[in-house]
């Protein structure tokens, strides 16, 4: 493991890269765009071509960069009966969520945004309910109205697809599995509105439409990205022609599945590991150390935070990390990892603590000669995440905003920095407790 230099301040280990942050505190900034249950997911993208981020959660889209303005760009005529104190019912808006008593699903599970007909607009990509269509909404270039929508994918499964570059082509697919094998829906980018095709990568197995955690990294470090799932990883070839099947390599990354997975060099030792968590609806967060052998790559698994508080050096726990964001939230270069807890997953009785704070963390990445640690910045308590969660510099100032969507609603979560003096700033580190 490649060691930066570090020193121990208050309880917490440094290094020379944290050190340079040293006089800074982040906080941020929760804005609540809706109290309404609409989607579990949610996105930035600049939607009415000012240069501006907005957001999009559920039938929405709201203006930035103060996110007051709504348009609905598809319908939103969903709503179900709240009992008001004098017997009498009330129709609110969306999916029956936190201002409900019963447990509902929304038909809307990710959001993207991607200017997918070479407009120069920003459109909106929706992966709806597991095993359900996907769907891509074309802007209509600051027109009011519901936008058009194109179905582009039958069936999408998992629990945790993505909307990235797999192939290496330049340009996203779909990530997902379909009808029991994992692979990727591309279009043809002269007619992104005709139906994808869908890749598999995999013999056929037995992923259904509820399988939680996937992720695409390149593990092996060949320059390809990889395919990442709770029990392995299979090995983009050198060639996709015809369809070929990817090679497995068989890990036990985590036993039920739990969200984004991403492959990262965490230790710094120049290959990629990977992060995971270990139960969506459970406990545990993992990075997997990658170890060459002349076999082949094996991982050693580093639990950071689990059931238990005492099995969290700062004592943070929580339950349903049901999405992972990986991003450098504090500028220092490395990458982070931002996540939380799902809110009513299954609704108020169903999984681990479900009534607990729907929290939203980011755990700083730091390298020291003793080893890698994962420090806990609480971000929010009452936000939570969603099967999603999007972290993204809106305003190239290097530091991220957080969005949100889930059943307590939309949540922007800006960032914010501040320069404080070193005392003030040693006491706003978390405690190591053990």
């Amino acid at each position: 493991m490649k060691a930066l230099p570090s020193l121990c301040l208050g309880g917490v280990i440094l290094t020379q890269a944290a050190s340079a942050q040293d006089h800074t505190l982040h906080h941020f900034e929760k804005i609540q765009l809706t109290d309404r249950f609409w989607s579990e997911g949610a996105t930035f993208g600049d939607f009415n071509h000012d240069g501006k981020a907005d957001v999009a959660s559920g039938p929405y889209w709201w203006e930035g960069p103060d996110y007051s303005t709504r348009h609905t760009y598809y319908p939103d005529n969903r709503g179900w009966q709240q009992k008001q104190p004098d017997g009498s019912t009330q129709t609110i808006a969306g999916y029956e969520g936190a201002l409900g008593t019963k447990n509902t699903y929304s038909d809307n599970f990710f959001a993207f945004s991607d200017d997918f007909n070479g407009d120069d607009w920003d459109d909106i990509l929706v992966l709806g309910f597991p095993g359900a269509e996907s769907s891509w909404y074309e802007n209509p270039k600051g027109g009011e109205g519901h936008w058009q929508r194109h179905v582009i994918l039958d069936v999408t499964d998992n629990e945790s697809p993505t909307f990235t570059d797999l192939t290496g082509d330049g340009k996203p697919e779909i990530v997902c599995s379909s009808g029991g094998y994992y692979g990727y829906a591309s279009p043809d980018w002269d007619h992104p509105e005709k139906p994808w095709a869908f890749h598999p990568v995999t013999a056929k197995g037995p992923w259904q439409r509820f399988t939680h955690g996937m992720g695409v990294g390149d593990v092996n470090g060949d320059g390809r990205m990889d395919l990442m799932a709770k029990e392995g990883w299979w090995e983009q070839p050198a060639s996709l022609g015809g369809d070929p099947e990817w090679l497995f390599h068989p890990v036990a990354f985590s036993p039920g599945g739990g969200a984004q997975m991403h492959a990262y060099d965490v230790d710094g030792d120049g290959d990629n590991d990977v992060i995971t968590s270990l139960a969506a609806h459970g406990y545990g967060l993992a990075w997997y150390e990658h170890i060459p052998t002349p076999e082949g790559i094996t991982f050693k698994a580093h639990t950071f935070m689990n059931k238990e508080a005492k099995e969290n050096r700062y004592g943070v726990h929580f339950s349903q990390l049901h999405a992972i964001d990986l991003i450098d939230m504090n500028g220092d270069g490395l990458k982070d990892i931002v996540t939380g807890k799902r809110f009513w997953a299954h609704g108020p009785n169903g999984d681990a603590e479900p009534n607990a704070p729907a929290v939203l963390y980011w755990f700083e990445l730091n390298r020291s000669k003793d080893g890698v640690d994962f420090i806990p910045h609480l971000v929010d308590e009452d936000s939570g995440i969603g099967t999603q969660v999007m972290a993204h510099d809106i305003n190239a100032d290097g530091f991220p905003e957080i969005v949100v969507g889930n059943k307590k609603g939309t949540f922007v979560h800006r960032h914010q920095v501040e320069k404080v003096d070193r005392d003030t700033w040693l006491r706003s580190l978390p405690k190591v407790l053990h």
